[in-house]
């Protein structure tokens, strides 16, 4: 951390380029080749042709919950809810928006005549107590919002509750989506499948945290904020059967790669279960796991940013936007996505 700040991981991006929308088709976006200095514009659906028979691909099977609920406190005053992570039938951690922030032991009044008490306060995080919801995950779907990131400064529309979701989210939990996982349609599930590329699956609920802006320019002051993964038994053998095979472990999304990287023993032998992971990855970190990361486009400043540029080289990835962004590829979660080869692994593709 100490080579780096945070404005070396600043960028200007033309707001034109943040896609509002998604892609007309999943698949149907664009695909930027990283291989150290080496770059190759493609489309999405070429990426079953990058890679080889053996070689295991990794997803994020979180689901992104209804998790922006709106209220009012016993003064009439609005309130907005984003729930950062839900812990029990009745129990969250949430972000509350409002005028003056609620009491510790003050209700709220929510839709369809349900209530949250106010159990506790840690930093810009409430514990929040709900009734009259029944199971929370359940009120939430019928009653919740897509919670949509901050920079699309847009409402969620009907569509969003499909396209914010990846096509294999079955685990509810998260209130982000792992947005490189967008990308992929039954077509390129076939398409792997025809190739002999087998595939496999972690959980990480992405929480709200994702969004939290580093504010320090040392990177070592920053606190990653917390979020629970879990990798079963038969992921980590898949892992280990490609291995032995010679397969490379490809990754789809940033959530992804912390869940396996937290997961990693000194010698790169993977622990299965569930676990809570605070990693932060930034240039010089020694990836244990990961041999190639698909990906889409971060925000500057950003930590996903930063262990982009730890993964496939600093001065690879500050190249890769510049070109991107003269090349007018489309940033961000409904965004195009990149294929990064490791920086110690880069000039052995294809």
């Amino acid at each position: 951390m100490t080579d780096y700040r945070l404005s070396d991981f600043d960028y200007a991006l033309p707001p034109e380029l943040i896609a509002q929308a998604p892609a007309v088709a999943r698949s149907a976006s664009r695909l930027l080749h990283v291989d150290g200095m080496r770059r190759r514009d493609l489309v999405f659906t070429d990426l079953p042709s990058l890679l080889a028979p053996g070689d295991l691909v990794v997803f994020n099977d979180t689901r992104v919950i209804n998790a922006r609920v709106y209220g009012e406190k016993a003064t009439g005053g609005k309130v907005e809810l984003l729930l950062e992570r839900v812990t029990g039938a009745d129990e969250a951690w949430a972000q509350v928006r409002a005028s003056h922030p609620p009491r510790i032991g003050s209700t709220l009044t929510l839709t369809a005549s349900a209530r949250a008490r106010v159990l506790a306060r840690e930093d810009r995080f409430y514990q929040l107590q709900f009734e009259g919801t029944g199971p929370l995950l359940e009120w939430l779907e019928r009653h919740g919002e897509i919670p949509l990131p901050p920079y699309l400064g847009r409402d969620a529309e009907p569509r969003d509750r499909e396209r914010y979701q990846t096509i294999y989210a079955r685990e509810p939990g998260a209130v982000a989506a792992p947005t490189a996982g967008l990308h992929f349609d039954d077509t390129i599930l076939a398409a792997f499948e025809a190739r002999g590329i087998a595939r496999a699956f972690v959980t990480l609920h992405v929480g709200a945290g994702t969004f939290q802006p580093v504010v320090h320019e040392e990177l070592a002051r920053h606190r990653m904020h917390e979020e629970v993964y879990t990798l079963a038994p038969a992921t980590v053998q898949a892992i280990e059967a490609a291995r032995a095979r010679g397969g490379r472990i490809i990754a789809v999304g940033t959530t992804t790669l912390r869940a396996l990287e937290s997961a990693a023993r000194p010698d790169a032998s993977l622990a299965a279960g569930t676990a809570t992971t605070a990693l932060f990855i930034t240039p010089g970190y020694r990836f244990r796991v990961v041999d190639r990361l698909v990906t889409n486009f971060h925000l500057p400043r950003s930590t996903l940013l930063m262990l982009v540029s730890a993964f496939a080289g600093f001065a690879a990835i500050r190249a890769a936007y510049e070109h991107a962004i003269a090349a007018r590829y489309r940033f961000f979660s409904y965004g195009d996505a990149l294929l990064l080869e490791r920086e110690d692994n880069a000039g052995f593709t294809d």
